[in-house]
C-alpha cells in the first residue's frame, strides 16, 4: 500500500515519521512506498488556536488531493496536534486518513494501563486526546495547559528543545505519575521525542505515541493490516 504523510506540523515530527516507518518497513521485509507533503505549521497552529476546523481541514483536503494524485491509497497527519479537526478532513478527502488517535485506547487497553497522563498541544491535552480514549482515563496538568502548551508549540516550530523545557517536560510528568496516578505519561504530540530523545532518561514509563501510529501504518504498507 501506497501510503502518504502530511508533514511540516513541524519538520522534527516528520522526520522522525519518515525515519521510524522506513525503519519498521525495511523490518518486515517490504519496501516502502511512500509520498510526503508539505503543509504550513503557522497556518495549523493558527487554526488550531481559534478552533477553525473547517479552514484546515480544507487545508488538508487540497494535499489529500496532491497525495491521491501521486497515487497514494492512504493519508496520514503526523501531528496529533493537527487531528483537531479529523471528523471534517474525513469529510472532504479524496483518501481513506489512517488515525492518529484512534489506536491508542486499544493499545493502552492491551498494555494493562488504567490512567495516563498526557503532554502535548494545549487542545490535545484540554479535551484528553479528544475525548476518544474510552477504555483508559487519561489525566493533565490543567492548571498548567496553557503554559506546556505554549512550551511544546515553541519547540516544534523551533523544531529544538532547550534543556529547560525538557526539564519542565519532564516535571510535568513526575507530577502525572507521582500526584494523579498516572502508570505512564504519553508523548501526545510527536515533537515531544525531541524532548525525550533516549539519552534523557524521565525515571517512569513514556509510550510515544507517533510509535503506535507508525505501528499501523507500516502494518498497512505491507498488507498486514487493512483500512
Amino acid at each position: 500500500m501506497h501510503i502518504g504523510l502530511i508533514g511540516g506540523i513541524g519538520v522534527a515530527a516528520s522526520v522522525v515519521y519518515y525515519q521510524r516507518l522506513c525503519a519498521a518497513v525495511s523490518a518486515l521485509g517490504v519496501p516502502l512506498e511512500l509520498t510526503l507533503v508539505q503543509a504550513d505549521v503557522q497556518e495549523l497552529i493558527r487554526n488550531n488556536l481559534a478552533d477553525n476546523r473547517a479552514a484546515q481541514a480544507d487545508v488538508y483536503a487540497r494535499l489529500i488531493d496532491r497525495l491521491a494524485a501521486a497515487g497514494c491509497d492512504c493519508a496520514a497527519i503526523t501531528s496529533l496536534g493537527g487531528h483537531f479537526c479529523f471528523d471534517e478532513t474525513v469529510a472532504r478527502a479524496a483518501l481513506p486518513l489512517v488515525s492518529a488517535v484512534a489506536p491508542l485506547d486499544a493499545f493502552f487497553a492491551a498494555e494493562g494501563l488504567h490512567r495516563v497522563g498526557l503532554l502535548g498541544t494545549r487542545v490535545v491535552m484540554r479535551t484528553r486526546l479528544y475525548g476518544q480514549l474510552t477504555r483508559t482515563e487519561a489525566v493533565a496538568l490543567d492548571a498548567e495547559t496553557e503554559t506546556l502548551g505554549q512550551r511544546y508549540q515553541e519547540m516544534a516550530v523551533a523544531g529544538s528543545c532547550s534543556e529547560a523545557d525538557r526539564a519542565a517536560f519532564f516535571e510535568a510528568g513526575r507530577r502525572m505519575v507521582e500526584e494523579m496516578g498516572a502508570e505512564a505519561i504519553v508523548l501526545a504530540g510527536t515533537d515531544l521525542n525531541l524532548a525525550f530523545d533516549g539519552t534523557h532518561v524521565p525515571g517512569y514509563r513514556v509510550i510515544d505515541a507517533l510509535d503506535v501510529h507508525v505501528d499501523l501504518l507500516a502494518r498497512l504498507a505491507t498488507g498486514r493490516a487493512a483500512l
